[in-house]
């Protein structure tokens, strides 16, 4: 499982972070974000990618869960 942090960044960064991170990582991958737009689009793309997302709030953001099933 790779974990990335995307906090600071505006999208399309964190989809393509979680992309590019989903390649070398396929089982899976974690990802922080610290906007709701990040969340909504990372978690889509995951999705997307045949992925089961959990989405945990923390303190300025949330951590992006992404498991290959």
């Amino acid at each position: 499982m790779k974990e990335l942090d995307a906090r600071g960044l505006s999208c399309p960064e964190p989809v393509i972070m979680a992309k590019k991170g989903l390649k070398s990582s396929p089982d899976g991958i974690e990802i922080a974000v610290d906007n709701v737009a990040s969340k909504e689009n990372v978690t889509r793309y995951l999705e997307a990618m045949g992925c089961s997302v959990s989405v945990r709030e923390e303190k300025g953001g949330w951590k992006i869960r992404g498991e290959k099933q």
